[in-house]
């Protein structure tokens, strides 16, 4: 339970708002959505079983991406990370920072119920949160079929960041099931816009099905 007033909030790990990661085994915990953090990102991730992913391979140069610094704190069990083609396990306690936003990276667990911690920043700025987040917190609601609340939820995300094309590739999905198919097809614009690998995720996605047929679809 969360004792919170104007200066300060205590809260457990397990009382923050979780939310699955669509095809994958991973859990994310919204550390910064849930505390309201503005200076940092900070949020966590768990899995069930040992080879789990817990941390998907990326970098911080995506479309969905905050260009952060970041560090991972391995807060239960043990994490196998891979840097760049670099392998390396991290023990409770151990910490992974990842200067270079390049830098491709992933983690395995190597024990069951291992969580990892991630918290990330921009040098010398005022922080954004990654538009991967505003995404994220929409999972539930996507995953349970609710696209209108999940398209309430992700396009708070547009706020800061407006021209994200994952995030709008994802407003489109959310948009076309939701049987509001003119939103989809800007959300859609906007995404090939930025990124010409928009046609790669749209190609074979169902979610989208419902638009190919249209005069405008824009790939």
């Amino acid at each position: 339970m969360a004792l919170a007033d104007e200066r300060f909030t205590v809260m457990r790990l397990e009382d923050v708002e979780r939310q699955p990661a669509h095809g994958q085994p991973f859990a994310v915990h919204l550390i910064r959505r849930s505390l309201g953090v503005r200076a940092f990102g900070v949020n966590a991730y768990s899995v069930p079983n040992a080879g789990d992913t817990v941390i998907e391979e990326h970098d911080e140069l995506g479309g969905g991406a905050g260009k952060h610094e970041e560090l991972y704190l391995v807060l239960d069990g043990r994490a196998i990370f891979r840097l760049d083609g670099d392998e390396r396990e991290v023990e409770q306690g151990g910490m992974v920072f990842v200067r270079d936003p390049a830098t491709r990276r992933s983690a395995t667990a190597a024990e069951a119920g291992t969580t990892v911690l991630v918290v990330g920043g921009l040098p010398a700025e005022r922080d954004v949160p990654g538009a991967w987040e505003w995404s994220v917190a929409a999972n539930g609601a996507y995953m349970s079929k609710d696209y209108d609340r999940a398209i309430e939820i992700a396009s708070e995300g547009l706020q800061t960041s407006p021209d994200s094309p994952a995030l709008r590739y994802n407003l489109a999905c959310y948009s076309a099931l939701a049987g509001r198919p003119d939103e989809a097809i800007e959300h859609l614009r906007i995404a090939v816009e930025g990124d010409a690998t928009v046609g790669e995720w749209a190609s074979g996605d169902s979610d989208l099905d419902s638009l190919r047929d249209r005069h405008d679809w824009p790939l």
